[in-house]
């Protein structure tokens, strides 16, 4: 019970901090919210940026799940932390890495939402969201 609940308020962190991310975005500030990334990376999945962002699209959820025993909040965790990366891209015109970090992060959130215990709404917003972008 501790452990799901902790996990909860993770993801609540992340959804808070995702927030703080977009809203320097908004002020064009991308350096400040690049470094607030890079150390939620290491805050709430205990490895550095670049040890996710190099794992192919394809293979995100094998390795995470069988290779590093992430459970499925972790993945939800990686998915927001994906799509701020994807924002962060795309406000600095980096459009082709915008997408893949969008890719990445849709790969994540249906897996999630497929393997759900329960609907959740948030899961089906962010999967439409970033669809939305990815045909833009």
């Amino acid at each position: 019970m501790y452990q799901k609940d902790y996990i909860l308020r993770m993801i609540e962190l992340i959804a808070e901090l995702i927030a703080q991310i977009l809203g320097l975005l908004t002020k064009n500030n991308t350096q400040e919210a690049s470094k607030i990334l890079e150390n939620a990376y290491r805050d709430f999945l205990k490895e550095d940026a670049a040890f996710f962002r190099n794992i192919p699209k394809e293979k995100l959820n094998t390795t995470l799940l069988e290779q590093h025993n992430y459970t499925n909040e972790h993945l939800q965790i990686l998915a927001e932390l994906f799509y701020a990366e994807a924002e962060i891209q795309t406000a600095k015109n980096q459009l082709e890495l915008s997408q893949e970090f969008y890719q990445k992060s849709m790969v994540l959130f249906q897996f999630v939402d497929e393997n759900a215990v329960s609907f959740s709404i948030h899961l089906q917003k962010r999967i439409n969201l970033i669809k939305s972008k990815l045909q833009n």
